[in-house]
């Protein structure tokens, strides 16, 4: 399986990728603003099914808001569910405090 990606546009959204041959198997929709790391959405095409790629994608995420000091808004089922199957491994990304927040 290929390498992870990060592809962002200058307004800080985009997504982490999979690709091969110029075909995108796998992404990770986010969104960057003040400090957080939004993840909209987690796609993986049936040919990555069973192999880890969903997995692939939340760790280069979770690095990625480690190097650069932001926390991780997870408004995508699979990574909310990650974060609370592990809350203890992802408790200094985890933005638990934004959800349901009036601005």
């Amino acid at each position: 399986m290929n390498d992870v990606t990060l592809k962002l546009n200058n307004v800080g959204r985009g997504a982490f990728v999979i690709e091969e041959n110029n075909e995108r198997l796998g992404e990770m929709e986010i969104g960057i603003a003040g400090g957080n790391l939004v993840v909209y959405h987690t796609e993986v095409s049936d040919k990555l099914k069973g192999q880890g790629a969903g997995g692939k994608l939340l760790d280069a995420m979770v690095a990625h808001a480690r190097q650069h000091q932001l926390k991780v808004v997870p408004l995508c089922p699979y990574v909310l569910a990650q974060f609370k199957r592990h809350a203890e491994q992802y408790a200094d990304v985890w933005n638990q405090d934004w959800h349901g927040k009036k601005s």
